[in-house]
């Protein structure tokens, strides 16, 4: 099955004009690494655009447009078309998908509506015991990708994944051959959801450049399309989640990226929850994050500066149905003013979009990728780009009392009161915080504990380096940490290779005035016999943080 380079939706963008503004340099000028023209021109343009949306490239071209890419794709590449797999790989005829009679699934980001990501052994088919004991059945190459970030859905004995190069599959479990691909218009970051339609399913799903999509999930021919916001910097990040016959969508954006070059009108993106009709892809009601932008000014190279902006939702919304609420945590702001609705857990009603109640642990947090290299577009008071990654947590605990949960960038974990208009309840610091850092993409609870993955990545992408590198110390980095649900004191910590070499990780109970986060980190070691315990604790760690309720 041949793969195809998506048309922009308003390409009118000149393919050599980007070239030469933004590659020529490096690729004519014989830059470490970089092929050159020559080589680009025998490539097709599928596989250029697909290195630059997520290859080796990613990090220049993320402030291109889509249409600048697909311009400079097509006027580099050749037209020749690349499979998705060769045809060995597909199927027999005679073994169709979602056809197995296994009732072991995992359906969206979380198989239930409270994100908690979590299984029984009734419910996954596997115990902990059998783990141990697992062994490669087969394995499977995302031709063309240098990444993988989709999550997996697994029912009746298939397995629907998205890929990078923006091709959704169908796959058999048992035997690893592809039952149907399908080509986006973009990369396929989210989670596939599969929602009834009938005696069938429907397949939901967004991508990378702002297109949401329904697939039959027998033949993997497109139901509908549509684009979620008008925004030309929107992606879709967030797996979608449904209620009853309908689904609602999370947006995100490039736009941070976008405000590198002085030039840029920044910023008009607002994060919003879409809710569609499963049947038709109607929309039912849409709710932004930010009031609608106004220019506040021109930046010192005389563009428009425009605010508010951002509030990116970046993941999964939350379904509580007993209160027929939807929660979803949002990013920071891209420009002035700031809003009380960024880096905040928001609360809205699940029939109409109305925001109910919003709660916000840092103020004042407005940042864009231009503040990495003090550009024009960084806003003039910065923040310190904490944003809410992961969904929230609905929970549990022991005295029957419904919690929510959810981790941040700061490197903070955060429970609140959803019948107290969310007050904050405790807050745990799980790792020291950054740009790259704390707690990222999500997070998981068996009803007992929580589980925050850290990233505390440190450094970021050398964009002025060899093509690919990064300035990172590997000698640093984060971990697993378990928190008790009711009062969020560590129960255990386990580092990512920490024996080689031992790694670092700290913390600070001192409330920075400026952001109300934490300042000055302190520094604990986590040693390799506690590793080999499994159960390894931080010391001196288990007092939570004081309410810093807004």
């Amino acid at each position: 099955m041949p793969l195809a380079v998506p048309r922009g939706e308003a390409n009118g963008a000149s393919g050599e004009q980007v070239y030469r503004s933004h590659c020529a340099t490096c690729h004519d000028g014989g830059a470490n690494q970089a092929p050159p023209r020559d080589a680009l021109q025998k490539m097709s343009a599928e596989r250029i655009l697909r290195t630059m949306d997520f290859g080796l490239m990613m990090g220049v071209a993320y402030p291109l447009k889509r249409e600048e890419r697909e311009a400079v794709a097509k006027f580099l590449g050749t037209g020749a078309s690349e499979s998705i797999a060769p045809e060995r790989a597909f199927c027999p005829a005679g073994l169709h998908p979602l056809s197995g009679n296994s009732a072991a699934s995992w359906n969206g980001w979380s198989p239930s509506p409270f994100n908690t990501r979590y299984q029984t052994e009734d419910q996954s088919g596997l115990t902990a015991a059998q783990v141990p004991h697992l062994k490669l059945k087969w394995a499977f190459g995302f031709s063309g990708d240098v990444t993988t970030f989709g999550a997996p859905t697994v029912m009746k004995g298939t397995l629907l994944v998205g890929s990078a190069g923006g091709v959704v599959q169908a796959i058999d479990a048992k035997t690893g051959c592809i039952h149907w691909a399908f080509q986006a218009s973009g990369p396929v970051r989210s989670a596939i959801l599969a929602v009834r339609n009938g005696r069938r399913y429907s397949l939901l799903f967004g991508d990378q450049t702002g297109w949401f999509y329904s697939l039959d999930g027998q033949t993997g021919k497109p139901l509908w399309k549509r684009k979620v916001d008008e925004h030309e910097a929107t992606r879709l990040t967030g797996s979608p989640v449904a209620e009853g016959k309908i689904v609602f969508v999370p947006a995100a954006s490039w736009e941070e990226s976008r405000s590198v070059d002085p030039l840029y009108t920044c910023c008009t993106f607002r994060g919003s929850v879409t809710a569609l009709r499963v049947g038709d892809g109607s929309v039912v009601w849409k709710t932004y994050m930010t009031d609608t932008p106004k220019q506040t000014g021109v930046n010192s190279a005389g563009t428009a500066q425009w605010g508010p902006s951002g509030g990116a939702i970046w993941s999964a919304p939350t379904v509580d149905i007993k209160r027929k609420q939807l929660y979803v945590t949002t990013g920071d702001n891209y420009s002035l003013p700031t809003t009380a609705t960024s880096d905040a857990v928001v609360a809205l009603d699940i029939k109409t979009g109305r925001i109910i109640w919003s709660q916000q642990t840092i103020a004042g947090d407005a940042y864009t990728s231009a503040c990495r290299n003090r550009g024009v577009n960084c806003p003039a008071t910065r923040g310190p780009d904490y944003d809410f990654g992961s969904s929230v947590l609905l929970l549990q605990a022991q005295n029957g009392r419904d919690i929510l949960v959810a981790g941040q960038k700061s490197g903070v974990v955060s429970a609140f009161d959803p019948d107290q208009r969310g007050k904050i309840l405790w807050q745990t610091r799980v790792g020291k915080g950054g740009i790259n850092g704390g707690v990222q993409w999500g997070m998981a609870s068996d009803g007992h504990a929580i589980y925050a993955a850290v990233s505390d990545l440190p450094g970021v992408m050398n964009l002025a380096g060899p093509v690919g590198s990064a300035n990172l110390d590997s000698t640093q980095g984060g971990g697993l940490v378990a928190l008790r649900i009711e009062d969020g004191s560590q129960i255990w910590f386990a580092a990512s290779h920490p024996c080689d070499p031992p790694r670092a990780a700290r913390r600070s109970r001192r409330p920075s005035p400026q952001f109300q986060g934490w300042s000055s980190p302190g520094r604990w070691t986590v040693t390799c016999e506690h590793m080999r315990q499994t159960t390894a604790r931080f010391y001196g760690i288990s007092t939570p943080l004081k309410n810093t309720r807004q």
